[in-house]
């Protein structure tokens, strides 16, 4: 009769959907007088599982299940841990909340030994609350009960000290572990691309035997971010070719990023063409991306016509294609799909009025520019920040109107930064504004003394009014102060599929070789 009702009640608990049907089913195994101890244990044991980790459970009601069970072995208790340490820490709570450490020491307390599954579900939530005193602790726990040497304890240890910024004591374990996996490798990368060192990451990627998509696309997408985008397309590349990964949506997305960023339209045209072929989902991330990229081209027909192709568009893919419009100089196109966007009952966010903003500043649209400022706040309740202010000043400058910019500037509720001052400086130098040009670049010096940009912007308001006394003097102050122009010209361009960058530094022999023979053939025929 018992191993009967076990059975069905065991059923019940498989077939569970939701808290009402297991306080039923705990209501029988409470009242049942036909279960014997062992079943009922088993029984509590199941039930537990459910209300503690499932979706559809109640950490509470788990709570009370554990406190009226005796005795409670190592098996239960791990439960329990693992439940809390899922739970995301709250940000007033205090230190003494921390409750799967809490029942870890009443389990130790209880006479029973921890097992490898007890301890990265508690390194996990040291790591998720970057408690780095706790996560030492636990650490010391582990060496103590013998696990130095457990792949899953080292991994997830490796991965917390990573999160804390503790590169050292993350590259310690990950040296002293005995046994790698992918997911060791991978932890030591985003470590590293945590901190912003990505040649570490490079070669710690370098020295992987067995490289997951995961491995890929954080390598990919720490370039795209490092400012490295060619490396990113050569990563990609090597990911295909060489490796055979299949790339997904994440790398994508990042490969598209980094073809908006070199202009190489080919190589973002290749992308979007392997999405049609390989039947990779071309979600709204990467439909968004798509139309950043091809904006970032020059190629803004394209970009809409993606942006239309979308079967759903959020704010970001708005806002993109806003953007797209803005940088090329479309005001009135922006705005007309502002109005379509806000008809779609779609609801802008500050980066869509930095769009706006951006168009009104290439397009010379003042006036919707004063009542673009004016929505955001009065309808949106979009507070501006420095740089929707930044973009206003911006507006209000290359218009003439540098008086009423310098005012703008005055009446901000903070302290105005390079690119507020930078845009009221860039006005000046446009319609020769010598006196508040002069007090622009004063501050932008001030703000950043080794800035060679911010003396050679003052030295070309003097210039093109005649004082150059005015000129010398800040030459002489750069020389004293050892500033030079340290940033080169460079310019990329894409042919046939390769992204090829001219510098005053250098650039490809062949290529130079090439440009070289052009001029002699072009010098012959003149």
């Amino acid at each position: 009769m018992s191993s009967t009702l076990r059975a069905t009640l065991t059923h019940f608990l498989e077939q569970c959907k939701n808290m009402r049907e297991l306080k039923q089913i705990h209501t029988h195994i409470i009242k049942s007088p036909f279960l014997l101890e062992q079943d009922q244990s088993f029984l509590n044991t199941r039930l537990l599982f459910f209300c503690a980790l499932s979706d559809s459970g109640s950490q509470t009601y788990a709570a009370g299940v554990f406190r009226v069970i005796k005795n409670p072995n190592l098996y239960l208790y791990n439960i329990m841990i693992r439940a809390y340490a899922s739970i995301k820490a709250n940000a007033f709570d205090e230190p003494a909340s921390f409750r799967s450490l809490e029942l870890y020491k009443q389990m130790v307390g209880d006479g029973i030994r921890p097992d490898c599954l007890t301890f990265p579900f508690l390194v996990k939530e040291c790591a998720a609350r970057i408690d780095g005193g706790n996560g030492r602790s636990v650490h010391g726990q582990v060496v103590k009960y013998g696990f130095r040497k457990d792949l899953f304890v080292q991994n997830s240890l490796t991965n917390m000290y990573s999160v804390f910024g503790c590169l050292i004591c993350a590259r310690k374990v990950f040296d002293e572990m005995t046994e790698r996996d992918v997911v060791s490798w991978n932890s030591m990368i985003k470590g590293y691309l945590r901190s912003g060192d990505l040649d570490e990451a490079i070669e710690v990627f370098r020295e992987m035997k067995k490289r997951s998509v995961f491995s890929w696309n954080s390598i990919i997408t720490g370039c795209v971010q490092g400012g490295r985008a060619r490396e990113a397309l050569d990563f990609f590349h090597e990911m295909q070719v060489v490796e055979g990964v299949r790339p997904d949506k994440i790398t994508i997305s990042s490969v598209l990023a980094a073809c908006a960023h070199l202009g190489a339209v080919d190589h973002g045209t290749w992308v979007h063409g392997y999405l049609r072929r390989s039947g990779v989902e071309s979600d709204v991330v990467i439909g968004t991306a798509l139309v950043d990229m091809y904006g970032k081209c020059g190629c803004v027909e394209k970009a809409y016509e993606v942006f239309m192709e979308m079967p759903k568009n959020d704010t970001l893919a708005w806002t993109a294609m806003i953007s797209v419009f803005a940088l090329h100089g479309f005001g009135n196109e922006a705005f007309d799909l502002f109005e379509k966007m806000e008809a779609a009952g779609v609801e802008p966010n500050h980066v869509t009025f930095v769009g706006l903003l951006s168009a009104c500043a290439h397009s010379g649209l003042v006036e919707k520019g004063r009542w673009c400022f004016d929505v955001m706040r009065r309808v949106y309740l979009i507070e501006p920040q420095l740089y929707h202010y930044a973009c206003m000043v911006d507006i209000l400058s290359r218009a003439g109107l540098i008086e009423e910019a310098e005012r703008l500037i005055r009446s901000m509720p903070m302290k105005p930064d390079v690119y507020v001052w930078g845009a009221l400086l860039g006005g000046c130098q446009i319609h020769g504004q010598v006196e508040i040009g002069e007090m622009a670049a004063h501050r932008l010096i001030d703000m950043e003394p080794l800035n060679h940009a911010f003396y050679i912007n003052l030295c070309d308001i003097y210039a093109k009014t005649g004082r150059f006394n005015d000129v010398k003097t800040v030459k002489s102050l750069m020389k004293e102060r050892g500033i030079k122009k340290e940033v080169a010209g460079c310019s990329m361009i894409e042919v046939d599929g390769v992204v090829l960058e001219f510098s005053v530094r250098g650039s490809p022999d062949i290529v130079l070789n090439e440009v070289s023979w052009v001029f002699s053939q072009l010098n012959n025929e003149a």
